[in-house]
């Protein structure tokens, strides 16, 4: 079975799209279109040199999912998934892609989701750090074992897991994951504490969007990150995104269930390459590759 997976925020890059825009008319209209509904001129933030404001989360949100929701269309010919999957922000790509959710809501419901997220940060300071070569179950029970906000958000991959909280509490973390015999600990570059319960109010504010947003039957099931099974039913698939925010993103355990269920060959649809290198990690001799124009 032919998979096809969407990165999330950190893919980012400067001059990303500007081929699209010009090699398609589709993406052009599109790119356009996305300038309408956010309000301002992503393309000019997107195809030029600017890396700073590439970085605001405002905008390198929508920006990924533009790249790869653009991309998907411009190769509609091809772009035939059996199940898709997107890491955290991606999964809002996989379903436009999949034809759960239309390209105008899917964009605004992303521009709402980085600006409530945005806005959840400012009001508490906080971060993430990436845990090199310890097992899930260690980071699990220390994360547990601090007083103060620490959660394991991101399971990258066997052995890569990120871990998101408080300021104080990440410090404290990272100190406690070395003494316990972690590879590496390392603090991100990033503005808040994304999946975790830090992270309520923008849940609480995109709730309401995902409820007045239409759903409809997709393509393909979508594995999503809260559950890592695959999901089709619309109202389901709602639920999930809800919790997203400041739920764990399973993704090893989602690259498990996808082989497990008879995933042959994985696509990257959007910018770098980063998820085909987590899914080379879970299984060696997986087929994997990157959409291009």
């Amino acid at each position: 079975m032919k998979a096809y997976v969407f990165p999330g925020q950190g893919a980012q890059f400067p001059g990303m799209g500007k081929d699209l825009y010009e090699a398609s008319v589709d993406a052009k209209q599109m790119f356009e279109k996305a300038n309408e509904i956010l309000g301002f001129s992503i393309t000019d933030i997107m195809f030029g040199e600017d890396v700073e404001a590439l970085k605001q989360t405002k905008v390198t949100q929508p920006a990924i999912f533009l790249h790869s929701v653009i991309l998907a269309k411009v190769k509609e010919g091809y772009f035939k998934p059996e199940m898709v999957a997107g890491h955290s922000l991606g999964e809002f790509s996989a379903l436009v892609s999949a034809g759960y959710l239309s390209f105008e809501d899917g964009l605004k419901l992303v521009s709402k989701r980085a600006m409530a997220m945005q806005k959840a940060c400012e009001q508490n300071p906080s971060t993430m750090a990436a845990v090199l070569g310890l097992d899930n179950e260690v980071v699990e029970n220390i994360c547990s074992e601090i007083e103060e906000v620490v959660v394991p958000a991101n399971y990258n991959c066997p052995g890569q897991l990120v871990i998101s909280g408080s300021n104080n509490g990440i410090d404290i973390a990272c100190e406690k994951l070395t003494e316990a015999g972690a590879r590496r600990v390392l603090k991100l570059p990033v503005g808040g504490a994304f999946h975790s319960p830090l992270m309520e109010p923008a849940r609480a504010e995109l709730e309401t969007a995902i409820d007045n947003t239409e759903f409809k039957e997709g393509v393909c099931p979508i594995y999503q990150n809260v559950t890592a099974t695959a999901i089709t039913n619309p109202e389901e698939i709602k639920e999930n995104l809800k919790k997203q925010l400041t739920a764990s993103v399973m993704w090893t355990q989602t690259m498990q269930q996808m082989i497990a269920d008879g995933l042959s060959s994985v696509t990257e649809v959007g910018p770098g390459k980063v998820l085909q290198g987590l899914f080379k990690k879970v299984d060696r001799k997986l087929e994997s590759s990157s959409a291009t124009l």
